[in-house]
């Protein structure tokens, strides 16, 4: 499968590194690293998250702190967002 990054995910993720790396730049490195790392597993994997809050999403949890909001259409697995798992999701 295809792993797409959209950009919502994209900003989410420069904002927990930027967020990250002010107190820790080591940190924010090896998160984003894990980031990336865990989104590849859905490429093998697409249903390795539960399902999601909203219709038609996943969430996968990405880091204790961190959840990664997908969907899956055809043969591509969407990131939608990424966020901390204790803010609520709003389609």
């Amino acid at each position: 499968m295809k792993l797409v990054w959209t950009q919502e995910a994209l900003e989410d993720r420069r904002i927990v590194y930027s967020y990250i790396e002010a107190e820790n730049p080591r940190a924010a490195i090896s998160i984003d690293e894990l980031f990336a790392e865990k989104a590849n597993l859905l490429r093998q994997h697409p249903h390795l998250g539960r399902t999601g809050r909203i219709e038609n999403t996943r969430e996968f949890v990405v880091h204790n702190n961190y959840l990664l909001v997908y969907n899956i259409k055809n043969d591509v697995v969407c990131t939608l967002r990424l966020m901390h798992a204790a803010r609520q999701f709003h389609a």
